[in-house]
């Protein structure tokens, strides 16, 4: 990427250093020993309190942009090829010591607080305070040792990771974000627009039902119940029953609680890296319907020297994701035209997430950057972005396709996921036959066109869907209205999904709509009559009729269109008449809410009545503001007097017959 695009701080590595290979000494090792200088002052503030607990929070200063910004980047790679592990072992022993002192040290300084107590309240709290933070590099050595080939390496780190409480992280991490990360799969690579305050919880959730499940799926892989005993989750059951016990022993509910709380702190500040570390950054779904292979392009890094000695090197993320068995000392630093770069130290980047204005301010230009100079062949990257992506990631070509063709379909399926689950319907697949059945293209694409018109078309018709919806229970007329909804919903997407597939035409789709318009307020209407005569007795000697208006009597429905209705009533009393009309503006009100076919009205008493004897008279003021125009008007539904229906269609179709011509707009010129 253009290095404008991800400036360091005026910072950039120094030519002579950029790329330059260095061999694995003492000398070189050193530096990164200097995480374990904290060890000894944590330990003499834990023994004598008072001043002493201001050297640890001096160290933990240290760690923040300014020495950074003074040291500047580092730029020097390692050979791999030429670097086997057993080379390494100066390298690996501050991260091994750390392992090794880090427990003793806590359980020291939980000693202090809970048996010994030799301290004020204020001094506790320090150096509760000071474990905590010295205890969120739990996540960098515990997360390198997760890595590691050997056993015990690999055990130790799921040892560290439960003294935070979070030892299921071993299994989610190795298993799914490595596998999945920069998809919609990966609930752990944050998509642009996302903030940190909505990706926390779903993190957090997600991290535990998720490691939960790949284990036991790893067990039924081997033919194994998901309680055996190599589940990983006995031993992370294990480790944090050694933890919380020795915590309850020490302190009791409130030392557990305590320790609880102070185990999130680590696991928010961990979820923070792990944000910012993959923000906005995908990776694309290839022709053959696989992720294309994770590189270095795919995770946000920074080289500042000062950071690779304390954290060892977790800031080269990307060529961690890019071959994760590889150890720390071997990770490799990359030019910003293979990888994207931070535009700061990480203590700036963690301030600014923490602040969504400002992070997407900071962020989204970059990301629109990175995206251009990767992948200049994509233009809408919508779809990675949105949020049914990581909902439905199963469904995400069809996503792709939706958000290419069809942005109010696409806004469908982001208030409605579950609609995509149609698309696996056998109503859907039966037509959209799958590529390659027949002899040529077009021959495959003249068979889908006529399999789905003649369904929608001519099958699928009025009393088709009323009968299929009569197979639906339904309690009542509101109960009605939400599953008339659903049902519809799910069938006008289909539609929308044919005509993106040039499988209807916009003319063919109206016909399927105003069916299921149709279908769906007779349907909604009978429901209501009959809540109605459950209360107050059948319509004797009374009748009601409903008649549609607009697009909905001329048959030309599209989606969302308004739900104009009129009623027309003979023999009600005018209590009844009224009461009928309420109930059915407040349950139409229902179907209408968040349906596809229909919008809402403005108001929900907004349905008109009047008796038979008036709709003569009404008819001629129609076209006004008061009274819709009654010449694009049809009779639906009837219920109780038997002729109602047939007496208002009659008086529709005699107010046609007199509607005058439409005026000539101009007089015929004459010919020259």
């Amino acid at each position: 990427m253009p290095q404008d695009s991800v400036s360091t701080g005026g910072f950039s590595p120094d030519k002579k250093d950029f790329g330059k290979l260095i061999e694995p000494s003492i000398l070189n090792a050193l530096p990164h020993y200097l995480p374990l200088c904290v060890f000894p002052l944590i330990l003499a503030a834990a023994a004598f309190g008072g001043w002493w607990l201001l050297p640890p929070f001096l160290f933990f200063m240290t760690s923040g942009g300014a020495i950074d910004r003074a040291i500047g980047l580092d730029g020097r790679n390692m050979d791999p090829a030429r670097t086997p592990e057993r080379r390494l072992l100066w390298h690996n022993l501050p991260a091994w010591t750390w392992a090794f002192l880090w427990p003793p040290t806590l359980i020291f300084g939980m000693w202090q607080i809970l048996v010994a107590n030799p301290f004020a309240i204020w001094e506790d709290i320090l150096l509760a305070i000071m474990l905590t933070m010295e205890a969120q590099a739990v996540f960098i050595v515990g997360h390198e040792m997760i890595h590691r080939r050997t056993t015990w390496e690999r055990r130790l780190g799921e040892f560290l990771l439960a003294s935070a409480s979070y030892p299921q992280y071993s299994t989610e991490h190795v298993y799914i974000h490595h596998a999945q990360v920069g998809t919609p799969h990966d609930v752990g690579s944050a998509p642009k627009g996302e903030s940190f305050w909505s990706y926390f919880p779903k993190e957090i959730v997600s991290n535990l039902t998720n490691s939960w499940k790949v284990a036991g799926e790893r067990l039924a892989r081997r033919r194994l119940p998901v309680w055996h005993l190599s589940n990983p989750f006995w031993r992370y059951g294990a480790y944090l029953a050694f933890w919380y016990g020795l915590v309850f022993w020490m302190g009791g509910v409130w030392a557990v609680l305590v320790f609880v709380f102070l185990g999130y702190g680590c696991v928010f500040s961990m979820k923070i890296s792990n944000y910012l570390q993959h923000y906005g950054l995908r990776r694309v779904r290839l022709a053959n319907g696989r992720w294309e292979k994770v590189m270095p392009r795919h995770s946000w890094s920074a080289d500042w020297k000062f950071s690779n000695w304390l954290f060892f090197n977790m800031q080269r993320h990307a060529d961690h994701h890019a071959i994760a068995s590889r150890q720390y000392p071997l990770l490799q630093n990359y030019d910003p035209e293979e990888s994207p770069h931070l535009p700061g130290t990480y203590g700036d980047m963690m301030n600014l997430v923490l602040r969504p204005k400002r992070w997407f301010a900071k962020m989204d230009p970059i990301v629109d950057q990175w995206r251009k100079h990767f992948y200049p062949e994509i233009e809408n990257w919508s779809a990675y972005d949105s949020p049914v992506a990581a909902t439905r990631p199963e469904a995400f070509d069809a996503i792709v396709e939706i958000f290419d063709a069809d942005s109010r379909l696409a806004g469908w399926i982001e208030r409605n996921p579950e609609l995509l689950d149609n698309l696996n319907e056998r109503e859907f697949t039966d037509l959209d036959l799958p590529k390659g059945f027949g002899p040529d293209p077009e021959s495959e694409s003249i068979a889908r066109r006529g399999l789905t018109r003649l369904y929608w078309t001519r099958e699928m018709d009025v009393r088709e869907m009323k009968s299929q919806i009569a197979e639906i229970p339904a309690a009542d007329a509101k109960d009605t209205a939400e599953v008339v909804r659903n049902w519809s919903n799910d069938k006008a997407f289909q539609v929308g999904m044919h005509i993106v597939r040039g499988n209807l035409s916009p003319d063919e789709a109206k016909v399927a709509l105003s069916n299921l318009a149709d279908a769906s307020i007779t349907t909604v209407l009978a429901a209501v009559v009959a809540d109605f005569a459950d209360r107050r007795g059948p319509l004797r000697e009374s009748g009601l009729a409903a008649i549609l208006l607009g697009d909905l009597a001329a048959r030309e429905v599209s989606p969302e269109a308004p739900l104009e209705l009129l009623l027309v009533h003979d023999g009600l009393s005018p209590a009844n008449s009224e009461n009928l009309c309420k109930r059915f503006g407040e349950t139409l009100a229902g179907l209408t809410r968040d349906s596809l076919i229909f919008s809402p009205p403005e108001d929900a008493n907004a349905i008109q009545a009047l008796p038979l004897g008036e709709l003569a008279e009404y008819g001629r003021s129609s076209g006004s503001e008061e009274s819709p125009d009654l010449t694009r008007a049809r009779c639906v539904y009837e219920a109780g007097d038997s002729s109602i229906g047939s007496r208002s269609s009659e008086i529709l179709e005699e107010m046609r017959k007199n509607e005058p011509p439409p005026e000539q707009s101009a007089e015929a010129r004459p010919e020259e």
